[in-house]
């Protein structure tokens, strides 16, 4: 969306009278922003790619009965959380059935200890995937919080340095102060144009995060049930299976 004109020549006239301090205000400013908009766009590509990729794999693991029977298929639903925790899971229960089979008298079945070991790897895995969901979302935290205050504190700067320079040359005038007042509000206009965007990109992806994160519980309980069902000693057996 291109800047009104009249805008950009007050942004200009601004930043032109600005004083040091709150030019250097503005500058750290607009980098904020650059990285508060990397993060958002990264983000948003990312969540969309899990969003479309969990339904499709939880709905393929809906239909399965085995806890396995998804893993067997060979299919692979590459971004979609729940599905890495899935893939973490299988990996340690296809361990211990090895070891249960390969255990004289032990069969298809493993012990309770390591029954455990795969729900702690649940764990840990979707404690993973939720961290990599929330992972730069402290920059944009820090934006919303820290933009407006940085660039208070450049307009405070430079509002006590203009009325500096009237004591100084002893002038009251609004002519002598309108300048230095308008470059040192341009710290603050910045300011809230970088903490604005990040708010609402903010709380919309720590929403659908959030989402994420009680779906990836729901899977885990889901997931370790069914294998305790399955595969656990003592309890219940699967038709299904070979």
């Amino acid at each position: 969306m291109p800047i009104h004109p009249m805008f950009a020549n007050a942004l200009q006239f601004a930043f032109e009278k600005a004083t040091a301090e709150g030019r250097l205000t503005v500058v750290a400013l607009i980098l904020v922003s650059l990285l508060s908009w990397t993060v958002i766009a990264s983000k948003t590509l990312q969540l969309a790619r899990a969003s479309q990729a969990s339904k499709r794999f939880l709905a393929a693991y809906r239909a399965s009965r085995d806890p396995l029977e998804l893993q067997r298929s060979g299919a692979v639903f590459e971004g979609a959380p729940a599905y890495e925790v899935y893939a973490a899971a299988v990996g340690e229960l296809k361990h211990h059935l090895a070891i249960a089979a390969a255990t004289p008298g032990g069969g298809r079945r493993i012990s309770p200890s390591a029954f455990e070991s795969i729900r702690v790897t649940v764990e840990e895995a979707a404690i993973g995937e939720a961290q990599r969901l929330e992972k730069g979302m402290i920059v944009l935290s820090t934006a919303v919080s820290g933009g407006p205050f940085i660039g208070l504190l450049g307009t405070v700067w430079g509002v006590m340095d203009t009325f500096a320079g009237i004591a100084r040359v002893n002038s009251a005038s609004l002519t002598a102060m309108a300048p230095g007042v308008a470059g040192a509000l341009i710290a603050t206009v910045v300011g809230l144009l970088v903490a604005i965007p990040a708010m609402f990109a903010h709380n919309f992806m720590v929403t659908r995060i959030r989402l994420f994160t009680q779906e990836l519980d729901g899977f885990a309980i889901r997931f370790v049930t069914q294998v305790e069902q399955h595969y656990v000693a003592g309890g219940e057996i699967s038709p299904s299976r070979s």
